[in-house]
């Protein structure tokens, strides 16, 4: 059996294209962006519509609610019994999405981390919110010195999780990190899509004006009381909860969602890059890629 990856930045054009490449196939697509998992996020991750929906069946779209705990490691997990599952029927495969860890939880494997109990969590989650993240940072310095130098220190998801590894187990993060390759009872082949960087830039601009028209204020007004939780640490909504508490402006709100999206646009492509087995393409170069599947089936 063979998975095919599809992988690109936020706004390249995955989804109809996946949605063409998993007809050609004849495959489900198993959805590979994390931000899609959560049910109430429905403008400001772009999933794919219901009508998209119904010409492909998509697995991890709309799964999880907003207060649900999941990781790469779960995704890993589950997304290879899904693809055992499937290969008793398909001889190939579609996976999709632009969230790196989780490709490479799949493709790769990901250390094998303790799972949090949800005392720790809720603990952990309280500890956040009222000492706050520079706190945290400094504890994490101490108990695991090493991956405080590695860590995105104004990511607080991952300090937050490094200390419950750390509380769960007795044992800090730096200690579970082997990178070690596993093998997979399948063939892997990537395919990556790029655009020129100003055109990638204007996609990312002009899709966060349609989600703006679409209601993505609205939509972060009902999610406002859940702004602690880890799903919303999300672009798109935590400008829009400053907005919210009064820190910027709404036209400045926009303009940070465009910036970040634009950054992570930029870290998803210098991660991508590193990646020798992708073999990339432009979205509009759909035959090419379709006769580059047709090779590799």
């Amino acid at each position: 059996m063979t998975l095919f990856v599809l992988l690109g930045p936020t706004a390249v054009g995955k989804t109809e294209l996946s949605i063409q490449l998993a007809e050609f196939l004849a495959s489900p697509i198993i959805n590979c962006d994390s931000r899609q998992f959560f049910r109430e996020l429905q403008i400001g991750t772009a999933p794919p519509t219901s009508k998209e929906m119904e010409r492909v069946k998509h697995y991890f779209v709309g799964t999880l609610g907003l207060q649900d705990y999941y990781s790469a490691a779960q995704y890993e997990q589950e997304a290879l019994q899904l693809i055992n599952k499937l290969s008793e029927t398909h001889q190939n495969l579609l996976l999709s999405g632009g969230s790196m860890m989780y490709i490479d939880a799949v493709c790769k494997g990901i250390d094998d981390i303790p799972t949090i109990d949800a005392e720790t969590r809720q603990f952990m989650h309280k500890r956040l919110e009222n000492e706050g993240l520079d706190v945290l940072l400094q504890e994490l310095k101490i108990v695991d010195p090493k991956y405080y130098e590695l860590v995105d220190r104004k990511n607080h998801k991952r300090v937050v999780h490094a200390l419950e590894i750390y509380y769960s187990s007795g044992k800090n993060f730096s200690s579970f990190r082997t990178s070690i390759r596993k093998k997979r009872p399948f063939r892997i082949v990537k395919i990556g899509l790029r655009r020129e960087r100003a055109d990638l830039f204007d996609r990312i601009n002009r899709r966060v004006d349609q989600m703006m028209k679409n209601g993505l204020l609205d939509e972060a007004k009902r999610l406002y009381p859940y702004r602690m939780e880890n799903s919303l640490n999300t672009v798109g909504y935590k400008e829009l909860f400053n907005y919210l508490d009064g820190e910027w402006d709404l036209a400045t709100a926009v303009e940070r969602i465009k910036k970040n999206t634009r950054v992570y646009a930029k870290k998803q492509m210098t991660w991508f890059q590193k990646d020798k087995e992708i073999i990339w393409f432009h979205p509009n170069e759909y035959t090419e890629i379709e006769n580059f599947v047709a090779k590799s089936m």
